[in-house]
């Protein structure tokens, strides 16, 4: 079985794809102190979360187990 991580930055693994949007949840209600806003941007950080740590690496190990 491949790691799809050995490919990528260091900027671009989990660890520091969820760091990245802890500390941007966590700004953004630091700063606006306003539940609304900080719920919007969460879901986006979901989003991206659940997109390049789950969905990206099960697409990529499909189709290197193609080959």
């Amino acid at each position: 079985m491949t790691n799809v991580w050995k490919y990528k930055p260091w900027w671009c693994q989990p660890w520091s794809i969820l760091l990245t949007g802890i500390l941007v949840i966590s700004g953004s209600w630091q700063v606006t102190k306003n539940m609304w806003i900080t719920g919007v941007i969460s879901m986006q950080i979901i989003v991206w979360w659940t997109y390049f740590l789950i969905i990206w690496p099960k697409l990529i190990k499909e189709k290197l187990a193609e080959k």
